[in-house]
């Protein structure tokens, strides 16, 4: 099947290393090359509204879908092709993942961690079979995928994470990953 729009999951924050700003403003510009609508949080603040911004820069489209609670906090984007105003998280969730053909993990923090287990969790049960992807920029994500790796060894998942769960330390990694599928 090929992947015509991804859900991007990430901080509403810049994160302390400015290499998460830099694989985010490449990732965006690589979704735009390759015809692959962004679908993200809503937000202009942080890496999510770098991700909106760097793929409508580039020619490309964006879906944001944000819960009114949300709007003042990460301050709804207006300069993206679509924007959705939600009632609750768990509408903004199921929406990006109704829109959504993938996911894409970047750095971020419990919101993101939610997002992303929520979604290898909606795998595990048969509600989708979307392919997730993490961007693992510097070695963000080490620490957990080594501890995925431990739930594995330990007999706690149902299949090998690598199921549906793919790691990239790149930008361009990911696209090939995600145009290979």
């Amino acid at each position: 099947m090929a992947v015509r729009s991804v859900a991007v999951f990430c901080g509403s924050k810049n994160g302390k290393d400015p290499i998460y700003a830099q694989h985010t403003a490449e990732l965006g510009k690589l979704l735009a090359a390759n015809n692959i609508r962004a679908v993200y949080g809503g937000g202009n603040v942080g890496i999510m509204g770098l991700i909106a911004d760097s793929v409508m820069q580039a020619g490309g489209a964006v879906s944001g879908v944000i819960p009114q609670v949300l709007v003042e906090w990460e301050r709804q984007h207006t300069g993206i092709t679509e924007l959705f105003v939600v009632n609750n998280m768990h509408e903004r969730k199921k929406m990006m993942y109704d829109l959504s053909d993938a996911a894409i993990i970047l750095p971020g923090g419990f919101g993101t961690l939610d997002e992303l287990f929520e979604m290898i969790t909606w795998n595990q049960l048969s509600i989708h079979d979307k392919h997730i992807f993490i961007l693992n920029s510097n070695g963000f994500y080490d620490h957990l995928i080594a501890h995925i790796s431990r739930m594995q060894e330990e007999g706690f998942l149902y299949e090998a994470a690598t199921q549906r769960l793919r790691y990239a330390s790149d930008p361009e990694t990911i696209i090939s990953m995600i145009t290979a599928d």
